[in-house]
């Protein structure tokens, strides 16, 4: 609880995984790869519930021997390749209003495929957006990247071409503006402007700057070696 504000933190986790088939309990430096969000958020002086939404039983299991609260398996319909995240998440705050009748005032989405959270990321990110409610609905974290926009190509027919055409291209890279991308470190927003827009993107949205090094999403194997060895040198892991 933050200013008497219920926090809710979800962490989805499906089964299904094609780039990177069982993903979320692959051991990284010793651990499922679920367990690091799971363990972040537990560290958390402001997150009231931990809820993993999945529909795979393996999954259920770890994330309860790590702390979680999985008080479903999630239905088939919100676990296809097309349900979407605001599905998941509205289906799990029906399911907790309707079977304990808790509320939140306050939702953390901590994607299981972005592990390389900071011990106070979550809090410093509630923190922020709290004391901006006035002025924001929700926050998002983001990292500066080096593959700017400006020099993204794409193919048509046999000529490589911009991708974005209508965009300045610069000589150097160094004399691009910065661009930013949303790793999923955390995305957080009241829970009625979530509901009421279908989106962490809401129209007063801000931002929490992550590192360099925790620029990381987690769709196939390179990801995941990229990871491990990113955690290893700046956390000390075997």
């Amino acid at each position: 609880m933050i200013e008497y504000q219920r926090v809710l933190a979800i962490i989805p986790a499906r089964g299904g995984s094609k780039g990177l088939p069982e993903k979320n309990i692959r051991d990284m430096c010793g651990k499922p790869l679920i367990a690091w969000s799971v363990e972040k958020a537990k560290l958390s002086l402001y997150v009231d519930t931990i809820l993993v939404s999945t529909d795979n039983q393996e999954i259920a299991d770890i994330a309860v021997e790590y702390g979680a609260y999985v008080p479903f398996l999630r239905p088939a319909e919100y676990a296809t390749d097309e349900a979407s995240t605001y599905d998941v998440i509205r289906h799990a705050l029906s399911y907790l209003s309707e079977t304990a009748g808790k509320t939140f005032d306050y939702i953390v989405l901590l994607e299981p495929t972005s592990p390389l959270r900071e011990d106070g990321d979550i809090d410093r990110m509630l923190e922020s957006l709290v004391s901006q409610k006035a002025e924001f609905d929700s926050i998002i974290s983001v990292g500066e990247i080096n593959e700017h926009p400006s020099i993204v190509k794409r193919l048509e027919g046999k000529n490589l071409v911009p991708f974005y055409g209508e965009l300045t291209q610069t000589k150097r890279r160094q004399d691009n503006s910065p661009a930013y991308f949303p790793f999923g470190v955390a995305y957080i927003s009241k829970t009625e402007a979530l509901l009421e827009e279908n989106t962490f993107y809401t129209e007063r949205c801000t931002y929490f700057l992550i590192k360099r090094y925790q620029n990381c999403e987690i769709d196939d194997l390179y990801n995941f070696i990229s990871a491990e060895a990113t955690m290893k040198h700046e956390w000390g892991l075997d």
